[in-house]
C-alpha cells in the first residue's frame, strides 16, 4: 500500500474498534462519526492527502517515492535538511497546534528500526521484531500514539487492594506465556488515545523493578486495552472556535486490563542497561526533539503572524512598547530557527549509520521553549487586550444585531466581522480551554523543566570541563 490518501485513512479509522470512553460513556458509534474525533480525525486525512499532491510530493515522500517522509531513516544532513521542511510542511497545515500529527510517534519507530542491532544486544528476536513493526508500519502508512508515563499513588507504582495483596498501577508484566506477556496497570497521557492504528508502549525512566520494564506496540483496539478520554473541550463553529473545533486531538488514562502482548510485538524486555540507553544511544531523544521543535517553529511564526495582524487591525503599531512586544517574538523565533540549524550543522552519523542532529542544540531549544512560551502566549494577550473578553459570537453577526456591531466595534479598516474572526482565532490560541491547554502542553511537553535543565546541565559535563580548563590556563599564561 506504501502511501494513503486522506480517504482510505479515514476509512480505516472508521473501522477502529478501540475501546474509548469519554464523559462515562463508551463511544460506541466509529470514531469518525462523533466529536471530538471526528475533525482531528479530519484534519489528519488532509496530511495524507497533501502526500499524494503534486506541489507537496517531493517534500512529503519518502526517497523511493513509496512511503511518507517520517518512514524515511536519515542517513546523510540532506536527509535532515528534508525531514525538516517536510515536518514543518505538515505542522503549518495545523497552525503547528497537532502534537500527534503522523510523523512524531512515526519517527520513534523509524529510529528504532535503525537501531535494531541495539535491540538485538539482548536478543536478536528483539531486533528483528522492531524492524518487522516498522516494515509494517510503513507499508501500511499507520498511525501510532505512545505512553510511557507511569501513574503513581503516594509515588508508589503499587498500592494494597484492602486484603494484603499489592494492586498494581502503573503497568507491570504480571505472568509470562508462550504466546507472550501478559500486563495489568495503567499509563497516563496518551493524547489521540485510542484513535489512531497503533499504541506505542515504551518504559518509563521511572520504573522500579523489570517488571515494568518493557517495549512494545500493539493495536489499539487489543482486547483488555481500554482508553479513557478526558471531556472535550466546548466548541462552536470555526468562526468562533477555529482551533479547537478543528485540532482537539484528545488525552487518554490507557488502562491494561491483564492485556496479551504477543512476544513478536516486543522489542525491549527486562533489561535495564538498554533502557537507560535507550534515547540517547539510538538517536531517538534527538528526534523526538527535532521533530517537536520544528513543528514549535511553525507554531511561532503563527503566533508572531496572529500578533502581527491584531497590531494591524487595531492600528497600534506606532507604539514603542508595541513594537518591542513584535521584537520578543521575533527573538524568540529567530532563537529556535537557530537552534535546529546548529542541531543540523552539528549532526553525526551514530553507531547504527543514522545522522542524528545534535542533542545539546535541542535540548536547549526545548528548555528556552517551555519557558519562552508562555511569553509569546502573554504578548498576544496583551495585544488583544479587553476584545477578548466582549467578542461577539458568528450568531451574533447572523442575527439582527449584526448593524450595532459593524456601527460600533468595527476596525479602523475592517469589518467587525473580519476583526472579531480573528479575535476569536487569538482568543482559542491563548484562553480558551483549548490554549491553555497547549499553554501547558508546551510548559511539560518534555518533562518537568526544572528537570529539562539539569539533564542539559549533565549533558555539558565535558564541555564545561573543556571552558573551565581555559581558565587555568588563562592563569597559567600570566605566569
Amino acid at each position: 500500500m506504501g502511501i494513503v490518501t486522506g480517504a482510505e485513512y479515514l476509512k480505516r479509522m472508521a473501522r477502529l474498534k478501540s475501546n474509548v470512553w469519554m464523559e462515562g460513556k463508551r463511544v460506541e458509534c466509529p470514531l469518525t462519526d462523533v466529536e471530538p474525533f471526528r475533525s482531528v480525525l479530519k484534519a489528519k486525512g488532509k496530511l495524507y492527502d497533501m502526500v499524494h499532491d503534486e506541489q507537496y510530493a517531493s517534500t512529503l515522500q519518502g526517497k523511493d517515492q513509496k512511503i511518507n517522509f517520517s518512514y524515511d531513516i536519515p542517513r546523510t544532513k540532506d536527509d535532515l535538511v528534508k525531514r525538516r521542511k517536510a515536518t514543518q510542511l505538515w505542522a503549518n497545515e495545523t497552525l503547528g497546534v497537532l502534537g500527534r500529527s503522523p510523523d512524531y510517534v512515526n519517527t520513534m519507530i523509524t529510529v528504532m528500526a535503525g537501531a535494531k542491532k541495539f535491540f538485538s544486544e539482548a536478543d536478536p528476536q528483539f531486533g528483528e521484531n522492531i524492524d518487522a513493526i516498522y516494515k509494517r508500519a510503513k507499508e501500511e502508512d499507520l498511525t501510532f500514539t505512545h505512553t510511557f508515563v507511569n501513574p503513581s499513588i503516594s509515588r508508589k507504582p503499587f498500592f494494597p487492594d484492602g486484603q494484603g495483596n499489592e494492586q498494581p498501577i502503573a503497568t507491570k508484566i504480571i505472568e509470562e506465556t508462550e504466546e507472550g506477556i501478559i500486563v495489568d496497570g495503567a499509563r497516563l497521557l496518551a493524547t489521540q488515545g485510542g484513535m489512531t492504528d497503533e499504541l506505542l508502549v515504551i518504559p518509563s525512566a521511572a520504573f522500579i523493578d523489570s517488571d515494568y520494564l518493557f517495549g512494545c506496540t500493539i493495536p489499539s483496539d487489543t482486547e483488555g486495552l481500554t482508553f479513557i478520554n478526558r471531556p472535550p473541550y466546548k466548541k462552536e463553529s470555526t468562526f468562533d472556535s477555529p482551533l479547537s473545533s478543528q485540532f482537539e486531538e484528545g488525552d487518554a488514562i490507557v488502562v491494561f486490563d491483564h492485556v496479551l502482548i504477543p512476544w513478536n510485538r516486543v522489542f525491549l524486555y527486562r533489561n535495564e542497561w538498554l533502557m537507560n540507553d535507550l534515547f540517547m544511544k539510538t538517536g531517538m531523544e534527538s528526534f523526538l526533539l527535532y521533530q517537536a521543535i520544528n513543528r514549535q517553529i511553525v507554531k511561532t511564526e503563527w503566533l508572531l503572524g496572529i500578533a502581527q495582524a491584531l497590531v494591524t487591525t487595531l492600528d497600534i503599531e506606532r507604539h514603542q512598547h508595541i513594537q518591542g512586544k513584535l521584537g520578543e517574538m521575533i527573538i524568540a523565533l529567530e532563537a529556535m530557527v537557530g537552534f535546529v540549524y546548529s542541531s543540523e550543522a552539528q549532526a553525526e552519523v551514530n553507531d547504527y549509520g543514522i545522522m542524528v542532529p545534535k542533542l545539546e542544540s535541542l535540548k536547549a531549544c526545548a528548555s528556552y521553549y517551555q519557558m519562552t512560551y508562555p511569553r509569546l502566549i502573554e504578548i498576544i494577550q496583551l495585544l488583544g487586550a479587553s476584545h477578548f473578553i466582549a467578542a461577539p459570537s458568528e450568531k451574533d453577526f447572523a442575527s439582527s444585531i449584526a448593524p450595532y456591531l459593524e456601527r460600533f466595534v468595527k476596525g479602523e479598516y475592517v469589518s467587525a466581522y473580519d476583526k472579531f474572526q480573528l479575535i476569536q482565532l487569538a482568543r482559542d490560541m491563548t484562553m480558551t480551554e483549548f490554549g491553555t491547554r497547549q499553554l501547558l502542553y508546551e510548559r511539560y511537553f518534555y518533562g518537568d523543566p526544572v528537570r529539562v535543565l539539569s539533564s542539559l546541565n549533565g549533558l555539558y559535563s565535558k564541555k564545561k570541563e573543556e571552558l573551565q580548563m581555559r581558565i587555568s590556563d588563562f592563569f597559567e599564561r600570566e605566569k
